[in-house]
């Protein structure tokens, strides 16, 4: 028994970081490669059925689990931005969610042919669009930030909401089969109400205790995390206790909360928190679509197939439209949220201890409540998982998809090289504090950012525009190290490069240490000092083909002297990478048909240029 479950564990976490690489190296939506793991994991080859092996506690389990979701983008909802976005986010998240449930509820009735409370219970379960789907399709599609704002505020939301909502119509229908229907105002909405406000208070009330211990020097450090996350499962259970749903509700709130009471050392959290997510995303949806029965599966025909396509093709996009009216969005940001609502676990979760109750206490048809969630889960990850960036760009909601470079630091020989990336039609932007340093780029048309990197506004400005790699090049090599450094976690530390602090300052042991800093950009000798004085000197930056390998079979080596031939940069595949040239390199670039090479040449001698 033990070894299969450790089997079982292993083939969870492996399979499912698996998918993740696999979606990340080849741009494929991760949840649909997990969908299809759990299964082939549990229906297909029937080697796991993680209820079976875990017991009674695997509903607890998987409920923590969602709870820590919650949390997570509770984390990422700073007011600022739902300001930003405007009102379509009140929309989306307060008059769209009713409309969704009446046209959800008759979309069941009179197409799936379920009986009326069946058809409530899957209306209430529908109006949630997951966050464990939507935010990782956000990660791997540059969209632009108010169509973002959109999803991800729904998303994240709707999804307490509509755990809350669906919680409610159970009980509604369970009374009203016990013939009491007059209990629903006398017990049920001031339960409601109660649940509601403990949610709140329990999510804002923990948050305020951290931030008032933090700026008193009350919590360690290395303990600070501990007690967040310790909280936030807190909250969930306690609240949980009084009204299931409540608790998710109050993990979301406690989210919001830290974030937009700005606690110190929530950097750290963020980053724990994303990768802890990741993992717990892959676990869970592999898990539950592997806990998929086929006697579920072959509950499926053709009225809820029916039922699906007229959630995708008539629900959502009605509701969006009618929610939408006389809104600040645009028709293109109307359709395009209309089409994106994949649902996810909490749905998932919901529909299968609901239909269960539902289908215990004698109502018709709530048997097909659970393969109905489960077919709309599956329909909407992989049609919206394949076609968001699509449509994205067809739309123009998207951002360009070519590699970017960000480069900090506006100097003469920056903005010269900034300017040959814009002119070959890569996306640049040059960052700088100072309005002066940026006039000559301006001038020149080069995109350019005037914000202090290592603020929350500077941080915030950069994503509207969202680069991949990042070259920092400023005079001050700590400043330099202090932006990689920051940066490091969004861009991944292969991707940020600073101009070398100095030979002495490499050093991996005496020298800057490698997590405080980027890579080096070109040889150890190249320092600011050096590509200053040969701007000076009136060497250029220009693109051209690479570089052939000489007849050695080696590829051609760049020197860094003041006497060279050229300096090699960058080298530019459109469509696909920038590989900035280093000496912390593993393996050299082999070039291929269509690389542009960007260099740093000196002026062409005078019998070149026709001039005696």
């Amino acid at each position: 028994m033990q070894e299969n479950l450790a089997i079982g564990i292993l083939c969870v976490l492996g399979g499912g970081i698996g998918a993740q690489w696999l979606a990340w190296r080849f741009r494929l939506p991760a949840i649909v490669l997990l969908f299809a793991l759990g299964l082939i994991y549990g229906p297909g080859l029937n080697l796991l059925h993680p209820s079976a092996a875990i017991g009674r506690y695997f509903r607890p389990m998987v409920s923590l689990a969602v709870a820590f979701i919650v949390f997570e983008g509770g984390l990422g909802l700073d007011f600022r931005q739902w300001r930003a976005a405007g009102e379509g986010v009140l929309r989306l998240t307060v008059v769209a969610l009713p409309i969704n449930l009446v046209l959800g509820t008759l979309a069941a009735h009179f197409v799936g042919h379920l009986h009326w409370g069946a058809s409530w219970l899957f209306g209430a379960i529908i109006v949630v669009t997951g966050p464990t789907v939507v935010l990782p399709l956000l990660r791997h599609t540059k969209l632009r930030p108010r169509v973002a704002a959109f999803l991800r505020w729904e998303a994240i939301l709707n999804d307490p909401v509509g755990a809350i909502l669906a919680t409610l119509v159970l009980e509604f229908l369970m009374i009203l089969g016990n013939r009491h229907s007059g209990m629903f105002v006398a017990e049920i909405v001031p339960h409601l109400l109660f649940a509601t406000m403990m949610g709140v208070g329990c999510g804002i009330f923990p948050a305020v205790l951290v931030r008032f211990l933090s700026r008193r020097d009350l919590i360690p450090e290395i303990l600070r995390i501990p007690i967040i996350l310790t909280l936030a499962m807190s909250v969930f259970a306690i609240c949980n206790f009084f009204m299931e749903g409540a608790g998710l509700m109050a993990a979301t709130v406690f989210g919001m909360a830290l974030a937009n009471l700005h606690v110190l050392g929530m950097s750290e959290l963020r980053r724990i928190k994303e990768s802890l997510g990741v993992l717990v995303v892959s676990c869970l949806f592999v898990m539950l679509t592997a806990d998929l029965h086929r006697e579920v599966l072959a509950r499926l025909s053709l009225p809820i197939v029916a039922m699906t396509l007229t959630v995708l093709f008539v629900v959502r996009p009605v509701g969006i439209f009618l929610s939408t009216v006389r809104s600040g969005l645009s028709w293109q940001e109307r359709l395009f949220v209309g089409w994106i609502a994949p649902r996810g676990i909490v749905a998932a979760a919901v529909a299968g201890a609901a239909g269960l109750q539902l289908s215990d206490a004698g109502y018709p048809s709530a048997d097909l409540v659970m393969p109905g969630v489960f077919a709309l889960i599956a329909t909407t990850m992989i049609l919206h998982g394949f076609s968001l960036r699509p449509i994205a760009r067809a739309l123009r909601l998207t951002l360009s998809d070519d590699p970017a470079l960000a480069i900090v630091g506006a100097s003469a020989w920056s903005t010269d090289l900034a300017g040959v990336m814009h002119h070959i039609g890569c996306p640049v932007v040059l960052v700088d504090t100072y309005a002066g340093a940026l006039a000559a780029a301006t001038r020149a048309g080069i995109p350019t950012l005037r914000a202090e990197l290592l603020s929350d506004e500077g941080i915030e400005s950069l994503e509207e525009r969202p680069a991949d790699y990042l070259i920092a090049a400023t005079p001050d090599a700590i400043y330099n190290g202090l932006v990689c450094a920051r940066l490091a976690p969004d861009f991944g530390r292969q991707r940020v490069f600073q101009v070398s602090p100095g030979v002495a300052r490499l050093d991996l042991y005496r020298g800057l240490s490698r997590d405080s800093r980027g890579r080096v950009l070109g040889e150890p000798a190249w320092n600011f000092t050096l590509f200053e004085t040969l701007f000076e000197r009136g060497w250029r930056f220009r693109a051209m083909p690479p570089v052939p390998a000489p007849s050695g079979g080696a590829p051609a080596v760049s020197s860094g002297s003041a006497d060279g031939n050229r300096l090699t940069i960058l080298t530019v595949r459109k469509g696909t990478a920038i590989w900035i040239c280093s000496a912390e390199d593993a393996t050299p670039v082999e070039p291929m048909a269509g690389d542009i090479d960007v260099v740093m040449e000196p002026p062409a001698p005078p019998e070149q240029t026709g001039l005696a």
